[in-house]
């Protein structure tokens, strides 16, 4: 779990690089639309870590049968 914790942080973390670029205002529109596609790539795989880490949670949680 602690790699996921890792990677989840620096997908974060590299999406929120994404957007300061993003958010200079002498990006030409290609850069920008290459930056968007890389962040949006990084947010969706963090997602993906917490779906995985909700469905090992929801394991953890259910009572035992």
């Amino acid at each position: 779990m602690a790699k996921d914790t890792t990677n989840f942080e620096l997908k974060l973390e590299n999406a929120k690089k994404t957007l300061e670029k993003l958010m200079n205002p002498e990006i030409t529109l290609e850069e920008s639309v290459k930056e968007y596609e890389a962040g949006m790539k990084e947010l969706q795989e963090a997602q993906k870590i917490l779906e995985e880490a909700q469905i090992k949670i929801n394991e953890i949680k259910r009572p035992l049968s």
